[in-house]
């Protein structure tokens, strides 16, 4: 009896502790909606280097100011900020402000479907003849609960492919700028003759194509993309249909796959390239290990500012070379944007901040402030003497590929940032290096999971 009754006690006991401790938790998950005097949260992701989180909190301060609001900002690594926004999806306990550099294919086009992204069309309409034709496109989503389309973002800045290049390791190869062939094809084999010479000088670690071959890494699906436009491969016509079973398409993305693996199987690049994250480019190449690589902004010259020797004499930027047939490469385009939620704690505060980040001027001094790793997706912005500066060998290069781009079909079509999200391109390149598939098999299971992803959107639609 003795027992039953400590047993019954302890119970009791524990049944209490849990349901503080369930109501604690409530109570902690709805802190910042139930008080309105809280901070308003904003989650970002660090930026590569200080200067971009200085030109952050700069943004921050000033609407601080102007509002007599408080705001909390928590700065995350790339890969946690999108585990902890997906997570808040998922829990639907939302921050107010989200800034994520895979947030326009990885979260945006389908959590604005589901109704999750607040829209913000007061916001862009009033401003939108300011923006770039893709930059509007890229927040001009669906939101299947409301059944139209709306404004479901604010862009903020745009990036494109840059090619950089060491010139001391490409003198002594032999060989000066001039030398550089700006077609297509002779152009890559250019950087295999780059790597042969140095061979022979006994630089047995170092690298003539700095490629990315991860499905870790955005930047493998930007690379592949810009092979697909080379051979003039596109996946959807205009209409938004899918081609993949055009036999030509689906033999261009074979050969795209065959050209582009190619590489590193015959020793082109870094062996350790598989395995890449964003970040490892930059880093293989200032450690002096790549003699070229492609980057879809310009951190890797910004980041030498401090060293002008390095930054002005050493380190090159090139535009890409011209298509086989010597057509002009398009420069794609990608818009790096800021959402809020449809239900985030503090929804007016959230779109006050967006309003004060869209002014011309204050996006302007935060992407000078953060070194021009990104540049505006305002046309305005791009008149101002800091992306004009004929001084500056990086941003002049720059400057001239924004005047010619194309947006990716990621901004298009909704389906196609399901895709890159899913980085269906990455994973038929690591199928063919690392798992020993047939460059044809792998094919064939790219396009079966992009038809997958499209009837899944067509479900959805």
């Amino acid at each position: 009896m003795k027992k039953i009754l400590i047993f019954s006690l302890l119970f009791i006991i524990s049944l209490v502790l849990v349901t503080c401790a369930e109501q604690s938790q409530h109570l902690s998950q709805n802190t910042s909606t139930s008080n309105p005097n809280s901070p308003l949260t904003i989650w970002w992701t660090k930026g590569f280097y200080p200067e971009e989180d200085e030109a952050l909190q700069t943004v921050i301060k000033a609407w601080e100011q102007q509002a007599g609001l408080k705001a909390k900002l928590t700065l995350f690594s790339d890969d946690e900020n999108l585990k902890q926004t997906l997570n808040a999806l998922e829990t639907e306990n939302f921050p107010d402000i989200v800034y994520n550099r895979r947030l326009e294919f990885a979260i945006n086009p389908k959590a604005a479907w589901e109704g999750k992204v607040a829209e913000v069309s007061d916001i862009i309409k009033p401003i939108k003849t300011l923006y770039t034709p893709s930059a509007i496109q890229s927040v001009y989503l669906y939101n299947q609960k409301s059944k139209k389309f709306g404004y479901y973002g604010v862009p903020l800045q745009q990036q494109t492919l840059h090619l950089h290049y060491w010139r001391d390791l490409l003198e002594e190869a032999g060989f000066q700028e001039r030398d550089i062939p700006k077609d297509w094809n002779n152009f890559w084999a250019f950087w295999q003759e780059v790597q042969s010479q140095l061979r022979k000088q006994g630089k047995s670690d170092i690298y003539g194509i700095g490629l990315t071959f991860s499905s870790e890494s955005n930047d493998t699906f930007y690379e592949f993309e810009q092979t697909l436009a080379a051979s003039g491969i596109q996946l959807m016509n205009q209409q938004g249909e899918l081609l993949v079973n055009n036999p030509e398409v689906r033999q261009g993305i074979l050969d795209s796959l065959i050209w582009y693996t190619q590489f590193y199987k015959q020793g082109y690049a870094a062996p350790d390239s598989i395995d890449w994250l964003p970040e490892d480019n930059n880093i293989n190449f200032l450690n002096r290990r790549l003699v070229m690589t492609l980057n879809p902004t310009l951190s890797i010259p910004a980041s030498q500012k401090t060293d002008p020797d390095v930054y002005s004499q050493q380190i090159a930027t090139i535009e890409l070379p011209n298509k086989p047939n010597g057509e002009p490469m398009p420069n794609f385009v990608s818009i790096k944007q800021v959402i809020t939620f449809k239900n985030s704690p503090h929804s007016q505060q959230a779109k006050s901040f967006l309003s004060f980040l869209a002014k011309p001027e204050i996006l302007l001094n935060y992407l000078k402030g953060s070194a021009g790793r990104y540049f505006p997706v305002m046309p305005q912005l791009l008149s101002d003497p800091f992306w004009n500066n004929t001084n500056d060998p990086h941003l002049k290069v720059a400057s001239e590929q924004f005047r010619f781009v194309a947006p990716l079909s990621s901004i298009l079509f909704a389906p196609y940032s399901q895709i890159f999200a899913e980085n269906v391109w990455g994973k038929a390149i690591e199928q063919v290096i690392v798992e020993g598939l047939s460059p044809e098999a792998a094919t064939e299971m790219a396009i079966a999971e992009i038809q997958t992803i499209f009837a899944e959107w067509k479900v959805q639609e």
